[in-house]
């Protein structure tokens, strides 16, 4: 069994997003919609395969785990609680780029044992990389770095997606907001790693799938992110495909936000 080298995994990511994303960027960008209603482009199926042959090369025992296979391929592999997988998006914020909005990134986690041990989100437009290993700590561009310390509601800046939430609470927290002010950027990967450097104090999904948060929950976890489901359990081990998602960047305002979700759902 190779051992994995995170400069050799920051390597093909950025030679992807040099040679293959930002180059499909500034042409025209045609895009078809799946059935679960994301976006498509010819640009996610490059990604991948490039991804997914590199990969390859550093460890052929490594299945892959990537958001364009099937469903039953992806369960099938989750359901292997002892195999390693490589858990791929190779274009996060598909709709970003198809609509020359410059705000998307490609996602690597390697999970062992249903958990990830290797993260990688690297950003072409901006040239920034995020980076973890477990128990390691957290890197951006190979720097050290740490979740913010805002530890009160109203001085925060999260990341909600209303869209995903159940309507009911949805319409509760919009009419009721308890933050300083809310984004959504259309990037799960990049709002985890923004989240990881704080640049935003929490995070709240109502579904996200396992390419869109396996990396970014390692990221964040090893800045001193608190990272759970809205129960609030662990995201890992899995072997769900999706999963709402609460994240804060300390204790404090994951406790908080548990209370204002809990209000949410009791009032809807």
């Amino acid at each position: 069994m190779a051992h994995i080298d995170m400069q050799d995994l920051t390597d093909i990511l950025q030679q992807a997003g040099r040679e293959i994303i930002i180059p499909a960027f500034a042409q025209a960008v045609q895009s078809e919609t799946k059935l679960d209603g994301s976006v498509l482009t010819a640009t996610d199926l490059a990604c991948q395969a490039f991804i997914t042959e590199r990969l390859q090369q550093l460890d052929a025992s490594i299945a892959m785990l990537g958001e364009e296979m099937s469903e039953s391929e992806q369960l099938s592999l989750l359901g292997e609680s002892s195999e390693r997988l490589w858990c791929l998006d190779p274009l996060d914020g598909t709709t970003n780029f198809a609509t020359y909005l410059p705000c998307f990134a490609i996602s690597l986690a390697l999970i062992e044992q249903g958990s990830p041990s290797i993260a990688c989100i690297h950003d072409p437009i901006r040239q920034e990389t995020f980076t973890a290993i477990r128990n390691q700590g957290a890197f951006l561009n190979g720097k050290p770095v740490q979740s913010s310390d805002v530890s009160t509601l109203p001085e925060s800046v999260g990341f909600i997606d209303f869209k995903r939430l159940p309507p009911a609470v949805a319409s509760h927290i919009a009419a009721n907001p308890f933050y300083r002010s809310q984004r959504n950027i259309g990037t799960c990967a990049l709002e985890w790693a923004w989240l990881a450097v704080g640049r935003g104090q929490f995070i709240i999904h109502g579904k996200e799938k396992i390419w869109d948060f396996a990396a970014g929950s390692l990221i964040a976890a090893e800045a001193g992110c608190i990272v759970s489901d809205f129960t609030p359990e662990d995201l890992f081990p899995t072997t769900r495909l999706s999963s709402p998602i609460l994240a804060a960047c300390n204790n404090a305002l994951h406790a908080s936000l548990i209370q204002q979700l809990t209000r949410a759902r009791l009032e809807k």
